[in-house]
């Protein structure tokens, strides 16, 4: 596909936009006409590439990647976390989607078990969802919710064309009691670092040691550049937030990962950094093969020895992932016992292997597993079924 490992993503790597004729007059598509050069850009009637059908071949998934549709989106917006679901420990996180499928290319992408869309979309129609938003602020704008815009479309890459993070931090400062989460592998933040808000919007950025980056985060913002953006945001007052998701499992890991908390704990204070995660490597086993075929057997992705879980998700032995969680969160509770870190979308087994605790029963974590704002927000989906 031509990713360069240490060369991040950017606007210009796009072959082609593709705009819905109905969206011509979007905020995003005049964007697109002035960013693009005229033979990048072109008005269509229906979806590009619709003639291909069900499962994308390699070939198939790497053009997604390099061709951006501007278009409306028809359903929901605003949704639960795929955390919350038996088995796991969630943190009642919400998600936003506006846009589907990442310009970057991660050998371990969970994308790749289910995006069957063959072009990256961006949703013209932002004003739909933060009508949702103003709907779940009759009965929750007092309460701490929890909001992320990074589930299917990293959060700030494809920013500079849409521009929607500047629209969201203005909506989030009516609900200072809510929180807004811009989760990205980029380093794409000067867009929105002149925009005033209110406290109340975390940058988070998915952290890993560099070699990992090189071998497995294709298009992605390199370690440093990640760190970099992370203290622009910080020095105008954002909060952040770093997800050491997924730990791989390689040759060297304990190293590796002990450099990167250097890293981090060389730049960032403990309270700068209010809240951050761990997961581990896992993927569904129907993508297997086509991470094979896109990455090869020497990743250290599709090589990795990884077992049957029980919410059916191919991971690293229970075992081991405590091992490699334990060995994290203490590298970092060696520079304070100040940081604190949570396992994300891992079992109450692995939090009482890893952690010695649940996490309603660690300290600065209680708020965000009270279940109170999802019951809500559950019954509200329950009266609107009956409507």
């Amino acid at each position: 596909m031509g990713f360069d490992s240490v060369t991040e993503f950017s606007l210009r790597d796009i072959d082609h936009v593709y705009i819905d004729s109905k969206v011509v007059g979007s905020s995003v598509a005049r964007r697109a006409f002035n960013l693009f050069e005229p033979s990048r850009v072109s008005i269509v009637e229906a979806e590009p590439f619709a003639d291909d059908k069900g499962e994308l071949s390699a070939l198939q998934f790497d053009r997604s990647k390099k061709n951006i549709y501007l278009t409306e989106f028809k359903g929901t917006f605003f949704k639960r976390c795929p955390g919350a679901r038996p088995g796991l420990t969630c943190c009642n996180y919400f998600v936003l989607n506006l846009g589907l499928q990442c310009n970057m290319n991660c050998s371990y992408c969970y994308l790749q078990s289910f995006i069957n869309t063959p072009v990256m979309k961006i949703y013209t129609n932002i004003e739909q969802a933060l009508n949702e938003l103003e709907v779940m602020g009759r009965d929750l704008s007092g309460e701490t919710l929890r909001v992320g815009t990074g589930e299917v479309i990293d959060s700030l890459s494809l920013d500079p064309l849409s521009l929607y993070s500047r629209e969201l931090i203005r909506f989030f400062r009516k609900y200072p009691k809510w929180k807004l989460e811009f989760k990205t592998k980029s380093s794409q933040v000067d867009q929105f670092l002149d925009v005033e808000h209110a406290g109340n919007v975390v940058v988070s950025f998915s952290m890993n040691p560099q070699n990992v980056i090189a071998s497995e985060e294709h298009g992605t913002a390199s370690l440093l550049g990640r760190l970099e953006a992370a203290a622009k945001c910080r020095d105008r007052g954002f909060p952040l937030a770093f997800h050491f998701d997924p730990m791989i499992w390689h040759d060297g890991w304990r190293e590796s990962y002990a450099q990167l908390v250097r890293e981090v704990t060389a730049r960032f204070a403990p309270h700068e950094v209010p809240i951050s995660s761990v997961g581990a490597l896992r993927f569904q086993p129907e993508q297997r093969h086509l991470m094979r075929e896109r990455f090869g057997l020497s990743s250290m992705v599709t090589s990795a020895e990884v077992v049957s879980s029980a919410d059916g998700k191919l991971r690293y032995d229970q075992s081991v992932r405590e091992e490699m969680f334990e060995f994290l969160i203490g590298e970092f509770r060696k520079h304070s016992a100040e940081w604190r870190i949570f396992l994300c979308m891992e079992t109450p087994e692995t939090w009482l292997g890893a952690v010695k605790a649940m996490p309603k029963s660690v300290v600065g974590l209680e708020q965000a597993f009270d279940g109170r704002v999802a019951r809500v927000f559950g019954a509200r989906k329950e009266i609107e079924k009956g409507i």
